[in-house]
């Protein structure tokens, strides 16, 4: 059930989604449709969100046409994977950060695809490309082997993809000189400007900012093995590493400090002793908690209202947090595209659907309507690259 509060927020939102942004400068295209392999994917081309006269310059204002490298220092980083099962999630989240980025021009986008996905990572590149022809981004092939033999099993299938796990990889994978990033998992909307996450402050030497959540009940996590071993659970014991729940989807890392503290290394450890062990049920998520619990640098709740998705078992509605919204998050067994073609959606899947790319066979060749605003200038760049330990 959702309560009139929550049906009020999601009145405002919707509200919020229809008002022009006047920051940015869009354009209408007609829709176009690019099939992967399997022929099941269509895409409409979505609108051109470019910079303002206000916004930084990428390659010292070099020109349209000129390719953008990752290393230009007027760029903000966003790691994202890039898979056919949640590509039109992908691809909604991408026109969402877009659309109310204050300089989109300077939106780099690394883009991460499993080597063995059914739709081939080169098809993949060439659909972000056509849908989002002005986007700067660069897409890394992700060995699967690399963490295959970490996984171990976990309350829900789709935990065990080892795409899941390529957010661990991130220093080892994007340029040296990319040295902070925001990673987003691919079921998110944005409806505020990226910016004011990518400005967070990391202090006090933390390696990664997200928000936080200290009432949770943190035992749940892991196993009575775990807090039955006085020399496992005393990694909680300390009151300096007092244990938070954060969510891994929405994450701003400072590269410099993973690379340095070998955290890939660290993470990788707690998965070893998991296959041994068995000492948590949730995947991906627990090694964060173990090596990173206490000493995250808390963000505004608002930057990741999640559980939208429901449960994980039987993937239940669920009504927003308290408080305002800058990102949604179907985390959880439900995902908002599937429930909106099965015709059951739930009230907050509606304020996902408006970033929705995706052009059923039956409308394709009709134009994309939207509300045509100014025109300024950007860059456009494609990449494509493999990753291997």
């Amino acid at each position: 059930m959702v309560l009139p509060g929550s049906i009020a927020a999601v009145a405002f939102l919707l509200i919020t989604l229809s008002a022009p942004l006047i920051c940015l400068g869009i354009r209408s295209f007609p829709a176009r449709t690019e099939l992967g392999s399997d022929g099941s994917f269509g895409f409409a081309e979505a609108p051109e969100y470019r910079n303002g006269v206000e916004c930084p310059v990428v390659n010292g204002g070099s020109g349209k046409g000129v390719e953008t490298t990752s290393c230009d220092v007027s760029l903000v980083h966003v790691a994202m994977t890039l898979d056919s099962e949640y590509l039109r999630g992908s691809m909604a989240a991408v026109h969402s950060v877009l659309r109310h980025a204050s300089c989109p021009g300077n939106l780099f986008f690394h883009l991460i695809a499993a080597e063995f996905d059914p739709v081939s990572p080169r098809v993949l590149t060439q659909l972000v490309r056509s849908t989002f022809p002005s986007l700067s981004f660069k897409v890394y092939i992700f060995r699967e082997d690399t963490v295959i033999n970490l996984i171990s099993s976990s309350i829900r299938t789709a935990l065990e993809n080892p795409l899941n796990y390529a957010r661990n990889y991130l220093g080892d994978i994007l340029d040296p000189c990319v040295d902070r990033v925001m990673y987003l998992d691919s079921d998110i909307v944005l409806v505020d400007d990226i910016y004011k996450l990518w400005n967070t402050t990391l202090t006090d030497s933390r390696v990664i900012g997200a928000p936080e959540y200290c009432h949770a009940n943190f035992t749940k996590y892991f196993t009575d093995g775990f807090w039955s071993d006085p020399v496992m659970s005393r990694v909680f014991g300390s009151k300096s590493k007092r244990p938070c729940y954060f969510n891994t989807g929405v994450m701003v890392m400072d590269l410099t400090k993973w690379r340095e503290g070998n955290y890939r290394r660290k993470i990788e450890n707690w998965m070893e002793l998991q296959r041994k062990r068995r000492i948590y049920e949730l995947g991906s998520l627990p090694p964060y908690l173990l090596v990173f619990g206490g000493n995250i640098e808390p963000i505004d709740h608002r930057w990741n209202q999640h559980g939208l998705g429901g449960d994980n078992v039987k993937g239940s509605c669920r009504s927003l947090h308290p408080g305002p919204v800058s990102l949604l998050h179907w985390s959880g067994k439900g995902k908002p595209w599937v429930r909106l073609d099965e015709k059951r959606p739930c009230p907050l899947d509606y304020l996902w659907e408006p970033y929705d790319l995706f052009k059923p066979s039956q409308i394709r060749g009709k134009h994309h309507q939207q509300q045509p605003l100014g025109l300024s200038a950007t860059a456009s760049t494609i990449g494509y690259s493999s990753y291997f330990i």
